[in-house]
């Protein structure tokens, strides 16, 4: 038993606070000063319930949804001993207390805590509710199912203790519209009128929502086809204003990451993901945000002064007008110096793509060399032929030529290479950039094979005159071994003799080749990082990763266009003697399918299946390597770890109001949420919060 007591007692002290303890600072004892007045008996300052509301509310506070008189609910919280009178001591108690993390709801659960016991009896809370709660609310149900979860049913009422209370009443708003919601769905089929929908939030939820919200509840029907509003849109609506503190964090770090200051919804969306790490805000709650803050702007993409009208409710906050110009200052720099951003960006990529193209070709290029040298091989018969398969073309390149044989021709390959592959992996990065929906950020497979395509046509400018010397040189081992006195050249003789014309001679045959390769490639890419390996915002793929999808996309871009591959080197290869002089892609063409046959197309298929693939593999896993290890100067890097909701606090960390002013609205706004009328003037002999009688409420 007296263990019972004690227990009591320490929860007593911990909700009310003990007299003896209470530690003032000057700024408190001067708050309660100077608004205090002197009993004129026994000399004593105190403060009586209008004092009370000015020390809490000073005169340039911005009440907005809050009337002035309501705070006098916070004066039954301060007046401990229930005399009508607040001490300096009661005074450092409640300012004390307005400095609790929770504050807000002990506020409200002393509120109910009649007898100051540390718990809130059921007949107390129902009375006080039904003293203080508007005349001509809509009605609330306290023996709904709901109610009895908390409360017990009516035979089996329990008290409630500081964390059930403040649970329930957490909870209470959403229950109090869902029993809105069922009165006026009169016939049931789930939906209400958008006049219904807008009663109910006002007198729900008014002290927490802005003007330009307030004014245009009604508009909540048009986020569908129909002229009514359902359970899902009231449902939605609440949990995105319940929600509205991480919201605006959100909101802040996609804004900072845009280069104009604004964003779409995708873009929330993905924020919101990377910051939560769960997807916690559905495409409905998004679509009702972005309905509200765009009402006078359909484009879809909107900056902060647009969702500051839904986000501040509104006691108006300047840091929303501060960030905003700061964000039209960014963009302003940002369109000045686009053009100049852009050409480094280019430049960067380029170069990233030169060494990544330069490594990716080095790695691959015996098996380059095999494949041409058995695509150059003419005749229908087994015994025309100088190599049998692609290893016994490599067994005899490294028996007659060395090691070193398997490399000729690597130079100006390497040299090419960097520019053809920088010029193909920028394209499609720019191609895919352009042709994205601007809204979504989303790009559709038309759109990648187009981007695929464009990037495959440009690099031919680099492409073709590399591939002709590559494969004169690649030969030339060949033709030393089986013509007497064959003459070795080096790559610039061949370049002098072919002269800019003959560089590229072939190009239809090349460009037949690469356009389709890229358009295959490039998607086929994409999806398979992220399909099969699961790519995402907020998941980087390891190299490993990257060089599979890089090879399994290679693999049928290669072999599909091999028959242009066949036909682009015969025609770029120089004829020996006696062999057929190619005029141009249809006699080559026709001159293969009427010497050699159907699978003379596919010569060299396998082996070129087996240098594309890891090329591209190897090509495109060292671009985004390089990307990473080598990020352009003066470029935001994502972090590799993210703290969640702490990280995107920090950047407005210091901005938000916890003075004991804002603090007092905030424990109002939770108390608020049982009716929007409490505490509303009385009668000219009652105070703003009616108690109960003593003899009632046991108080003392």
């Amino acid at each position: 038993m007296a263990q019972m007591v004690t227990v009591k007692e320490a929860v007593k002290d911990s909700l009310v606070g003990t007299e003896g303890s209470t530690q003032m600072s000057a700024q408190t004892k001067a708050r309660f000063t100077s608004n205090a007045v002197k009993d004129p008996e026994t000399g004593e300052l105190y403060m009586g319930p209008e004092e009370f509301i000015t020390a809490i509310v000073p005169k340039n506070e911005d009440f907005h949804k809050i009337k002035r008189e309501q705070y006098s609910i916070l004066f039954r919280v301060a007046d401990m001993k229930n005399c009508g009178r607040v001490t300096l001591t009661d005074w450092g108690v409640f300012e004390n207390l307005l400095m609790k993390p929770d504050s807000e709801y002990e506020i409200a659960f002393r509120l109910f805590d009649v007898e100051r016991n540390g718990t809130v009896r059921y007949e107390d809370f129902r009375r006080l509710y039904e003293l203080n709660k508007g005349p001509d609310n809509i009605p609330f149900d306290w023996d709904c199912e709901w109610a009895k979860l908390y409360i017990g049913s009516r035979k089996k009422r329990h008290n409630l203790d500081y964390p059930q209370f403040s649970q329930m009443l957490r909870g209470l708003q959403g229950e109090r519209i869902r029993q809105a919601f069922q009165l006026f769905d009169k016939d049931g089929d789930g939906y209400i009128n958008p006049e219904d929908f807008e009663r109910i939030i006002v007198e729900t939820a008014k002290h927490k929502l802005s003007d330009h919200l307030l004014e245009n509840l009604h508009t909540l029907c048009n986020i569908s086809t129909g002229s009514k509003i359902s359970y899902a849109n009231v449902r939605a609506f609440q949990n995105m204003m319940k929600e509205m503190d991480l919201v605006e964090l959100i909101l802040r770090r996609a804004v900072e990451g845009s280069t104009d200051g604004k964003i779409t919804r995708s873009e929330f969306l993905n924020e919101a993901a990377k910051i939560t790490r769960f997807s916690l805000f559905t495409p409905m709650e998004a679509d009702i945000l972005f309905h509200f803050a765009g009402l006078d702007k359909p484009s879809g993409r909107l900056g902060l002064s647009d969702f500051a009208k839904v986000l501040d409710p509104s006691w108006r906050n300047p840091i929303y007008d501060a960030q905003d110009q700061g964000s039209t200052v960014a963009a302003a720099k940002s369109a000045s110096g686009h053009v100049l951003r852009s050409v480094l960006e280019s430049a960067y990529n380029f170069g990233l793509g030169s060494m990544a193209g330069a490594f990716g070709a080095f790695m691959v290029y015996p098996i380059d060399l095999v494949k041409t040298r058995l695509q150059n091989q003419r005749g229908a018969q087994p015994g025309q032929r100088l190599y049998k398969n692609s290893i016994d073309c490599f067994q005899k390149v490294i028996k007659n030529e060395g090691f070193r044989g398997l490399y000729s021709g690597v130079l100006p390959q390497l040299v090419g290479v960097a520019p053809e592959k920088a010029i193909k992996l920028t394209v499609n990065d720019l191609m895919r950039g352009a042709l994205a929906d601007k809204t979504s950020s989303q790009l559709s497979l038309a759109s990648e094979v187009i981007s695929g395509g464009t990037a495959g046509a440009c690099q031919v400018v680099f492409t073709n005159p590399l591939e002709i010397v590559k494969i004169r040189l690649q030969v030339q081992g060949e033709i030393a071994k089986t013509v007497d006195g064959a003459p070795k050249r080096s790559a610039m003789w061949i370049v002098r003799n072919l002269g800019l014309v003959g560089l590229y001679k072939g190009a239809s045959a090349c460009l037949l080749r690469d356009v389709p390769f890229s358009a295959i490639y490039f998607p086929t890419y994409s999806h398979l990082k992220k399909d099969f390996f699961g790519e995402s915002p907020t998941k980087k793929l390891g190299i490993l990763q990257l060089l599979t999808a890089g090879a399994i996309a290679g693999m049928p871009a290669a072999y599909l266009t091999t028959p242009c591959d066949v036909i682009k080197t015969r025609l770029q290869v120089e004829a020996r003697k006696g062999e057929a002089q190619y005029t141009d892609l249809r006699h080559a063409a026709r001159t293969i399918w009427k010497e050699e046959g159907f699978t003379a197309f596919f010569k060299g298929g396998p082996a070129r299946i087996f240098r594309s693939s890891p090329q591209f593999g190897f090509t495109l896993a060292a671009y985004e390597l390089l990307q990473t290890l080598l990020p352009m100067p003066g470029s935001k890097q994502e972090t590799a770890a993210h703290v969640g909701v702490a990280e995107a606090a920090s950047s407005i960390k210091g901005q938000l109001d916890t003075s004991p002013f804002a603090r007092s609205r905030n424990a109002l706004k939770v108390i608020l949420d049982l009716d929007e009328d409490f505490g509303r003037m009385k009668l000219p002999n009652e105070q703003g919060w009616r108690s109960l009688p003593k003899a009632v409420g046991g108080s003392k």
